[in-house]
């Protein structure tokens, strides 16, 4: 079997965030793996415990930075990587980005595409399900158990939905974006992090890929503005009896004008 995994690199969850003239700035933050992505690996090489000979490649946009996520994702057992990076993808929208990689993975043989959820950064969920429309093969998303026929040519797909759960019966090749709980991603070893160190990461430019800039670059999502929330007011706890707290309340909602 042959496995794809898309992986994003994001700024750390835990990182202070700082936005200046409507843009991102975060000097000397981490940046990691996409969590949702790393799902998305861990099942990856999950199914190559399963399948022996299963050959899984980590595919990438991002500037060269990107190389240690990259690392990462090979230490935990995927075998070779294709990092897309030129200037001209900077600032693409998700359309645009799942164009580039289809694009891409159109000349790589494969049986499963693999993605996370969603980046925690832009939180959008539209990459994968583009991906796949692109490529004309069918998909499934939030995917929390993944079941492989015998013969690995068809897979049962359990995904979440609101109060339930949904099972799909599908042929490979198909694309599927993992959901927290369908895994427990594992950490990389020391075995796993010196032959990394060996595993090839292509680098690949647009010189190299059949896609259109003109068109990738005509943004459809234009972000206008970006801003922190605005900070919490500190709360107040209210004592006394029912009638007195009650009261208090009212009183309280009236003055915020939420009343």
């Amino acid at each position: 079997m042959r496995i794809i995994v898309c992986v994003k690199q994001v700024l750390d969850t835990a990182a202070q965030i700082e936005i200046d003239n409507g843009s991102v700035v975060s000097p000397g933050s981490a940046r990691i793996i996409n969590p949702y992505d790393e799902f998305a690996i861990e099942e990856a090489v999950r199914i190559k415990e399963k399948k022996p000979g299963t050959k899984i490649t980590i595919l990438s946009l991002g500037p060269e930075g990107f190389r240690d996520s990259i690392k990462k994702a090979l230490a935990m057992g995927a075998d070779n990587a294709v990092l897309l990076t030129d200037a001209k993808f900077d600032g693409i929208d998700s359309y645009a980005l799942a164009k580039v990689l289809a694009s891409s993975i159109d000349k790589i043989p494969y049986d499963l595409i693999l993605c996370g959820r969603q980046a925690v950064d832009s939180d959008m969920a539209q990459t994968g399900p583009a991906i796949a429309t692109f490529l004309g093969i069918p998909f499934v998303t939030v995917v929390t158990g993944i079941e492989f026929s015998d013969d690995f040519q068809s897979a049962k797909i359990t995904r979440q939905v609101e109060g339930g759960s949904e099972i799909h019966d599908l042929p490979l090749p198909l694309l599927l974006t993992c959901q927290k709980g369908l895994n427990e991603p594992r950490l990389p070893s020391l075995k796993g992090i010196m032959a990394a160190k060996k595993k090839e990461v292509l680098t690949l430019s647009t010189n190299e890929l059949d896609v259109d800039m003109v068109n990738i670059n005509n943004n459809r999502v234009v972000q206008e503005k970006l801003r922190l929330p605005p900070e919490h007011k500190k709360g107040i706890i209210l004592e006394g009896t029912d009638e007195v707290i009650s009261d208090e309340l009212v009183r309280l909602l009236r003055i915020e004008k939420i009343i």
